[in-house]
């Protein structure tokens, strides 16, 4: 067992969120060097009387470190969950009950996968969002997609922000679509370039919102002054 395993906390499930309680428990699980038995477990041999010393040694450090990972996943659900897996005897067997219970079987995911594609592709920013916002929305939706087995390349996600976002960015869009290299263009200097226009933009309207407010000052005391001389 790793050292670094003693240091990290494995997240914990309670029956929410379950794909990404799956990919936190992935990543563990690679840096651990477990995940292959997670995914795959352990292949017993149908005759074992005829192993060398050496491949009975391998399967007993497989089968110890299948009850690490099983331990782990055993420790990552709480307590409420934690009989649905009981009965399991190895890593793999858990962590399918799991999958099939919260992430449904291969047709449902299917199914939910369909879902949010379509989401994804109908998505449009409010008129009331900030980019910070919109985009925060955009990248769960994008997570779930992943976690399902699509993956989004960072050039499908800047040409949806450039499609998706409100008139009121047209001009920075026009900008960088003229400008910018949409296809090596990244997520993160496309919302960077979006924020600072809107951050101009909002300074703009409190400014004209301020001479405003100054100028109808200014015309009651003018008003008020005149009145005072008759």
């Amino acid at each position: 067992m790793s050292s670094l395993a003693n240091k990290i906390s494995v997240p914990i499930f309670s029956g929410q969120n379950y794909d990404y309680w799956a990919i936190k428990m992935k990543t563990y699980f690679q840096s651990q060097k477990l995940w292959e038995l997670v995914e795959e477990g352990v292949t017993l041999p149908e005759d074992s009387s005829t192993s060398s010393s050496a491949e009975k040694g391998k399967l007993e450090n497989k089968k110890a470190k299948d009850s690490d990972a099983l331990y782990y996943i055993q420790t990552a659900v709480a307590d409420h969950i934690f009989p649905r897996i009981s009965v399991a005897t190895s890593a793999k067997e858990a962590w399918s009950i799991l999958q099939k219970e919260y992430q449904g079987s291969a047709n449902v995911r299917i199914i939910k996968l369909q879902t949010l594609r379509r989401d994804f592709e109908n998505m449009k920013m409010k008129d009331y969002e900030t980019i910070d916002e919109y985009y925060t929305k955009v990248r769960e939706l994008v997570n779930q997609l992943k976690a399902y087995g699509e993956d989004i390349p960072e050039k499908r996600v800047v040409e949806k922000l450039l499609i998706s976002v409100t008139e009121k960015y047209d001009p920075i869009v026009t900008t960088i679509e003229e400008t910018k290299d949409i296809t090596t263009l990244t997520v993160t200097e496309l919302v960077g370039s979006l924020e600072a226009y809107e951050k101009r933009r909002s300074r703009r309207e409190e400014n004209s919102l301020e001479n405003a407010f100054q100028f109808k000052l200014n015309m009651r005391s003018q008003n008020s002054n005149r009145k005072e001389k008759f």
